[in-house]
């Protein structure tokens, strides 16, 4: 089986957006087909992943679509691609209602594992708490392991992970703080347009992320 997973965060603003481009992008510069997908109806993301990948990037929505309907969006799309990426949205339960049409309903349908990206600028050990509340939460639901994203320093990372350590989910890395990504925003979304800023996020990623790792899933 190919290489799939679920990129999705405790809420908006962790840093899930440029933590899937910036993989989808690394990925497709090494020669790998990658076909993004988006949670919900976002055609905004969208467009940003197919620069990127050079693929459609498909919605995978629950509330205006079947379930049957998005398994089969899933595996028509990816069927010549070499790993399937899915950006999800909001926070990782957030739906329409409850946890209905989010993104946990998502990989609950796929069958996919779940990767977490954390904001955690202003904690450390206290990750522990909130991980272990998104570990347990619901059994259908597979968190494979954490990116944590506005690492502010090597002593940091290390106490981050500890937090991994202790509660047995696999860190994956870590985007560390930088001024050059933060700044690539507008209005709805990330602004991805400026090419040292992708170049960065990029070369970042490779170095502090386990990407190859996360192939494994």
């Amino acid at each position: 089986m190919k290489p799939s997973f679920l990129i999705a965060a405790p809420t908006s603003g962790s840093g899930k957006t440029t933590i899937a481009r910036g993989l989808m992008a690394l990925l497709a510069s090494i020669g790998m087909k990658v076909q993004p997908f988006k949670c919900g109806p976002d055609y905004i993301d969208t467009k940003f992943h197919e620069v990127v990948c050079g693929r459609p990037s498909i919605n995978l929505d629950t509330f205006m679509a079947t379930k049957e309907h998005v398994k089969e969006l899933f595996v028509h799309y990816g069927a010549d691609a070499s790993v399937c990426i899915v950006e999800g949205m909001m926070g990782l339960f957030d739906g329409y209602d409850r946890d209905k049409g989010s993104s946990a309903e998502i990989a609950s349908v796929l069958g996919l594992p779940v990767v977490l990206v954390v904001d955690a600028k202003s904690a450390a050990y206290s990750m522990a708490a909130l991980l272990s509340g998104f570990l347990h939460f619901r059994e259908d639901i597979r968190i494979a392991g954490v990116i944590f994203n506005k690492v502010g320093s090597e002593r940091h990372r290390k106490m981050l992970q500890e937090v991994c350590d202790d509660l047995q989910v696999e860190c994956f890395g870590f985007l560390p703080k930088c001024a050059e990504l933060e700044q690539g925003s507008r209005y709805l979304g990330l602004d991805f347009s400026e090419k040292m800023e992708s170049e960065k996020l990029v070369s970042l990623l490779d170095e502090h992320v386990n990407w190859q790792r996360l192939l494994t899933l």
